[in-house]
């Protein structure tokens, strides 16, 4: 069985300091990231064999992460997703989890809380 840490962490948020930080905290833990500014460019390199798990950002230009999800969320049923939000509200949770998120993560949260998160998506992600 491959570790989880052989595992690539695909991440895709608008806000390049905001996405460059968080590539550097998941990267000092020795995770291995795939970084994105839109749900558009993370598909256009995404196939569907690729192990791991997807933090992705709700507030997004061209198409948010919860239409993403709407969308595209049965061709990653096997790539656990966690959204992070700094405007979340509970219809929008609701609408998320119901797409297949795992997780809802609102801003500002712990560098832990998100690290520990990844770890149990990457920990349940069984494809090698």
């Amino acid at each position: 069985m491959t570790s989880a840490y052989n595992r690539t962490v695909f991440l895709i948020d608008d806000d390049e300091p905001v996405r460059d930080s968080l590539k550097m905290l998941l990267e000092s833990y020795s995770m291995p990231v795939e970084d994105y500014p839109s749900c558009p460019e993370f598909l256009e390199h995404f196939h569907e064999e690729d192990a791991g798990c997807l933090v992705l950002d709700l507030h997004l230009p061209v198409m948010s992460g919860l239409e993403f999800m709407e969308r595209y969320g049965a061709r990653l049923k096997d790539l656990p997703v966690i959204l992070i939000t700094g405007r979340g509200d509970p219809a929008t949770k609701a609408r998320a989890l119901e797409a297949g998120v795992i997780a809802f993560i609102e801003k500002p949260f712990e560098d832990e809380r998100l690290v520990d998160t990844i770890r149990t998506a990457l920990e349940r992600e069984t494809r090698h």
